[in-house]
């Protein structure tokens, strides 16, 4: 590896490990776990074109990545056994396990992740990261050779191939049919450790173990639910009824942690989001009368308490946000951007310098929403509107499920304000900047540039440091872009809130990687 990932990952574990794995006993083969996560049910298993957390945790149990991130941030193989970057950068060679099998008995071979990279993780769900990739082949069948037109730094491929949106697709079931809308997407078949039995929408998915699993002994598991509660109360009351063994991503509410954890039958653990530190985001529409105006964007920040969202919404367990890239980011965090205090004076005073006083009826209206996924952007869109109404401007607050957010949102581009969520990984590219870039604006695309914003200088930022291979520069370009996004303010973070697992005394390996909810849990196990 670079030196990038040597020496700035052994920097990162130290920073941002909350908790100790868990120690290591002999597993025990047998039992079932039920699972859930803080959030809604997704809109289909598998989302070619990422979808959110929802469908990267049902569809990771089933179809693979060639990389994982492990939870004291080294990379760990999975369907590719090593990686051989020539010394230029400019091509990759990539070695692929062998006596691998999909679902339905056909071999795993070059030829999917080929099929993979040029007709999936280029034009749809890696389009930003790949943007360099000038083409991909098989050399055998259990290597494939990547060339870029540029070069492109080892740690940023290594994380792209362990990403959230770069799971593997078996080419005989997807080749000549349209990926998005391939109704084996509600019925993923893959090369993991799960098979999906069946699902029951609105309920839950039932997966069975794969017993031709590559990963000999795993999984340990008989079998897996993925079940889904609409509120957190009632997560909690199922954890009580002995109903879920496992909630990811803040199940239930945080002062429910403590009671359950007192009862000596949970635990509670901050392992295993190291890549997926969660924030709660504001976006601004820059196809919308005032707030695509910059002046307007800041002056409205500085209406926004939060420290208030952050011990109130979040019970303390949040602190504000302060740039795009998470605090926890002891690879790319800087502190140096320009910040926006909560002051409503000033943010009066600016809107009226801005040509937007005070008047009969109004400053102006607004169309607020606030995506309806998680419990907490309820109370914040609660909290945003009292605040701008504070300022004198009218506000209409919709709270739309998660088809509807996902439609109005990323589809339709049906708002002036729009409270949403992202997690940020360790490398920037591309999921965090693709919220700034003119290529993440892909009209139905979730979680990409939804608020139209573009900007040649940010694109150039972007584009400069998917390509350098140095360290230093790569810092000093991770400091640009932040700057810049915090001056422009088309996308904001409010908080960054922290994120627990809530799991039963008993179940073991449940924290072991960066981002476990999107791994395929074939090591967990339960005692006794």
């Amino acid at each position: 590896m670079t030196s990038i990932s040597r020496r700035g990952l052994l920097a990162a574990s130290t920073a941002l490990l909350a908790l100790p794995v868990q120690a290591q006993t002999a597993p025990r083969r047998g039992g079932q776990v039920t699972a859930t996560w803080g959030g809604l049910e997704p809109q289909a298993l598998f989302v070619p074109g990422g979808g959110g957390s929802s469908p990267f945790m049902t569809s990771t149990k089933v179809l693979e990545r060639l990389l994982a991130f492990t939870a004291d941030l080294r990379f760990e193989p999975v369907l590719a056994t090593e990686i051989q970057p020539a010394e230029d950068f400019l091509q990759y060679r990539i070695l692929l396990r062998q006596g691998v099998t999909w679902h339905d008995g056909r071999p795993f071979t070059a030829e999917d992740v080929v099929f993979t990279v040029t007709q999936l993780w280029k034009p749809i769900a890696l389009g930003v990261a790949l943007k360099a990739l000038a083409s991909a082949e098989a050399d055998g069948p259990h290597a494939v050779v990547l060339r870029f037109s540029s070069p492109v730094p080892e740690f940023f491929l290594r994380s792209t191939l362990a990403s959230q949106f770069a799971q593997v697709i078996p080419k005989h079931l997807y080749e000549g049919r349209d990926i998005i809308t391939n109704p084996v997407n509600n019925k993923p078949v893959g090369t993991g450790p799960w098979v999906v039995k069946e699902w029951v929408r609105g309920s839950h998915v039932e997966y069975a173990r794969n017993d031709k699993y590559w990963d000999a002994g795993k999984p340990y598991l008989d079998r897996l639910f993925i079940r889904w509660w609409r509120d957190p109360a009632s997560r909690a009351a199922a954890f009580e009824a002995g109903a879920l063994d496992l909630g990811l991503s803040n199940p239930v509410p945080p002062p429910e942690i403590d009671r359950l954890t007192r009862t000596g039958r949970f635990e509670a653990s901050s392992d295993g989001y190291q890549t997926a530190s969660w924030c709660s985001t504001i976006e601004f529409n820059q196809r919308r009368d005032h707030v695509k105006r910059r002046e307007v964007r800041q002056a409205l920040l500085h209406g926004i308490d939060r420290q208030f969202i952050a011990d109130t919404v979040y019970y303390g367990r949040a602190r504000p946000g302060v740039s795009p890239i998470h605090s926890s980011n002891a690879l790319f965090f800087s502190g140096d951007v320009p910040r926006y205090d909560f002051d409503p004076k000033k943010a009066a005073a600016l809107l009226d310098q801005a040509g937007l006083p005070r008047r009969r009826g109004g400053r102006f209206s607004l169309s607020l929403v606030s995506a309806g996924w998680f419990e907490e952007n309820v109370k914040i869109g609660q909290y945003v509107k009292q605040a701008l109404e504070d300022l004198d401007i009218e506000v209409t607050l919709a709270v739309p499920d998660r088809a509807t957010s996902l439609k109005r949102i990323y589809s339709d581009y049906d708002y002036d304000i729009a409270i949403s969520n992202y997690t940020a990984p360790i490398e920037p590219v591309p999921v965090i900047t693709q919220y700034f870039t003119s290529d993440g604006i892909v009209k139905g695309a979730a979680f990409r540039n939804a608020t139209g914003f573009s900007d040649p200088a940010m694109d150039a930022i972007v584009q400069q440091f998917a390509g350098e291979t140095s360290e230093a520069a790569r810092k000093g370009l991770a400091r640009d872009f932040a700057r810049l996004a915090t001056t422009e303010l088309p996308h904001t973070p409010l908080v960054e809130f922290d994120s627990f697992t809530v799991a039963r005394k008993g179940l073991r390996n449940h924290s072991r990687y960066g981002n476990q909810i999107g791994e395929s849990w074939a090591d967990l196990w339960v005692e006794g």
